[in-house]
């Protein structure tokens, strides 16, 4: 196949492009050429913002594409210009997120308002625009997956809804909470209740669904949740980190209101963000490889490339602070 990524050269998009170039597809990357992948080389690269790509459509025209990826679609506006551009009548694939649930507005709140796991259908978030008042670096304030779905829904795209996605390359480290501490020799580490489900997948399995995706007809117009089969908690996640870097640690329970910044994960969340796969494992037939595996694939990764923040002296005296606040002693 002839296939057209707007994205691919970062984290997810790349291992979309190494999925598609590895099984002998011709892959055109529309990026803005800030990072150039050596293993991408094969690729053909066409340089360009997002709001840029109505100039491009004539080089888009001339590659043909069989169909199309949107890995980086974040505005209604991103998405309205892609999908004009775009060739009729191929299929389109395009990664939004789960924080298009009502669920996450719970998460984010601290209050319970649906019931999990969550299915396709479930309740969408009412407020817009997350993160409008305080974007995080790289987010602009009009990021908004649910707009991107819409957006994109006029060419009856399929919609893939991610969960937490970890693995080499990934620029957040997800697991650098546990990794900074081992790093530093800490082997008590304070945490709330480490209740929190939260899907997750990894980059791999996510790059695998897409070429899946790509591949099933009948996916066409859907909107599918990825994420592992299976997940367990913040705190038995932290464990199985700390087991794939052969690091012994102690979860000392904490009262929560003196717990670090990094560390709020751990503590007491009434709403989950857990998600029902059914429809990818029938749909993609998309099967994840084993959860521990992936990671330890992940840990090994970050370890050799030292990507967990650095810790510092005043890291160390507020997990000192939080650990002689023991939870349940006033």
């Amino acid at each position: 196949m002839r296939i057209l990524i707007l994205g691919g050269t970062s984290f997810i998009g790349r291992a979309i492009a190494r999925a598609l170039l590895g099984r002998g597809d011709v892959v055109a990357l529309y990026h803005r050429g800030r990072t150039e992948p050596p293993e991408l080389a094969r690729a053909i690269h066409i340089h360009g913002d997002r709001a840029d790509l109505p100039a491009h459509r004539p080089e888009i025209r001339r590659f043909r594409p069989d169909a199309v990826v949107d890995t980086y679609a974040l505005t209604r506006e991103d998405a309205a210009i892609a999908a004009s551009v775009v060739p009729d009548g191929i299929p389109a694939i395009v990664l939004s997120s789960q924080d298009v649930y009502a669920a996450f507005d719970g998460f984010v709140s601290g209050e319970a308002c649906a019931a999990v796991p969550l299915r396709e259908d479930a309740p969408l978030r009412e407020r817009r625009h997350l993160y409008r008042d305080d974007p995080p670096p790289g987010v602009p304030a009009r990021y908004e997956k649910i707009d991107v779905e819409e957006g994109w829904s006029i060419r009856g795209a399929t919609v893939l809804r991610l969960p937490m996605v970890y693995g080499p390359g990934d620029p957040q480290c997800r697991e650098g909470f546990v990794l900074r501490r081992i790093l530093a020799g800490r082997r008590a580490i304070p945490v709330g209740a480490g209740n929190l489900l939260w899907s997750r997948a990894h980059v791999e399995d996510v790059a695998a669904a897409v070429v899946a995706a790509l591949g099933q007809p009948a996916a066409r117009g859907t909107t599918i949740n990825l994420a592992e089969p299976t997940t367990v908690s913040i705190r038995q996640w932290m464990q199985q980190i700390a087991s794939a870097a052969e690091a012994q640690i102690d979860l000392v329970r904490v009262a929560e209101d003196a717990l670090p910044p990094d560390l709020m994960l751990t503590k007491a969340h009434p709403q989950h963000v857990l998600v029902d796969t059914r429809l990818a494992e029938a749909r993609l037939s998309w099967a994840p490889e084993p959860v521990e595996a992936r990671v330890a694939d992940s840990v090994r990764w970050h370890l050799e490339h030292r990507t967990p923040a650095p810790w510092t002296a005043a890291d160390a005296a507020a997990d000192d602070r939080a650990l002689r606040r023991p939870h349940g002693v006033t």
